[in-house]
């Protein structure tokens, strides 16, 4: 409890000199009205061309689309209903509630988390040299591309299904894979359908190359588990500038992840555990023989 307290007291100093920045920026905002720079006004609040700009970027909504019409009513739409209910929520002061103050702490953590990733990331942007070489590493995303022909059975992937995944990984046919989650009275759909191969793990993509002809491969995809069988492919390379970029995008998923690497060995050995959880967080899985 006390250490819940420090943190509570750290974020109501943080949120109030945020006030008094807060307070700056009405100024500034007031002055950006006479610049033609507000958009909307939610009571005493003023959405500027700013928040509209960030709400785009949040949205992923590219330059060339940020006049339509539609998207610019439902970006700005959505803006302003957040931030009435920012008013209400602090007319009812839930901003002092210790539960609501960590949850503004741990959203600020993980801000600040992600962006110094992002930029440290950034810092070491491949040059044309490195993108060539990763394509060339990865013919399967980009020269030697193809597009698979599939029969499918999805279903509802969860602690129930599991199971039933074990049992069936060495099925011979989706026949056999039907006929079991009728059974089991797993909902489920058979259809047709297409996987990229730049969209596979490399490991995965290699046994489906290396196939027979009735195989049945498992792969998880979003909420949903599939059995699928390939029926044929198609030869869809990527290449020229579209590859590179794709390329660029990769290369920094794989540097995202180095650096988040490198933060939880470095974390681990600056971390000091007190009491129970100095046992339960030593190396290994905790457990003594």
């Amino acid at each position: 409890m006390k250490g819940m307290s420090i943190k509570i007291i750290r974020l109501a100093l943080l949120l109030a000199c945020g006030g008094v920045a807060l307070a700056g920026c009405g100024k500034k905002e007031q002055a950006a009205a006479t610049k033609g720079q507000v958009v909307a006004r939610v009571g005493d609040e003023v959405v500027t061309i700013q928040d509209l700009e960030n709400e785009f970027r949040w949205a992923n909504v590219t330059p060339d689309k940020q006049k339509d019409p539609e998207i610019v009513k439902r970006v700005l739409g959505d803006l302003v209903v957040r931030k009435y209910l920012l008013r209400q929520a602090m007319a009812a002061k839930l901003d002092r509630e210790p539960g609501v103050l960590l949850d503004i702490l741990r959203s600020r953590e993980q801000i600040l988390e992600n962006a110094y990733l992002q930029r440290t990331a950034a810092a070491k942007a491949p040059g044309k040299a490195d993108v060539d070489k990763y394509m060339a590493n990865n013919p399967a995303k980009f020269a030697a591309g193809k597009l698979l022909s599939v029969e499918q059975i999805a279903f509802p992937f969860g602690p129930t299904t599991q199971s039933f995944i074990e049992a069936n990984k060495d099925a011979k046919s989706l026949d056999e894979i039907d006929q079991k989650l009728t059974e089991a009275g797993i909902p489920h759909g058979r259809q047709m359908g297409a996987l990229n191969s730049g969209d596979l793990p490399p490991e995965f993509y290699g046994l489906i190359e290396a196939k027979k002809v009735d195989d049945v491969f498992f792969v998880r995809s979003g909420p949903n588990g599939v059995f699928f069988k390939v029926k044929g492919e198609e030869r869809r390379p990527l290449e020229g500038e579209a590859a590179a970029n794709l390329a660029r995008q990769l290369m920094r998923a794989d540097a995202i992840k180095a650096e988040q690497g490198l933060a939880a060995y470095s974390a681990s050995l600056e971390a000091k555990y007190e009491g129970d959880y100095a046992k339960i967080m030593q190396p290994g899985d905790g457990k003594k023989n």
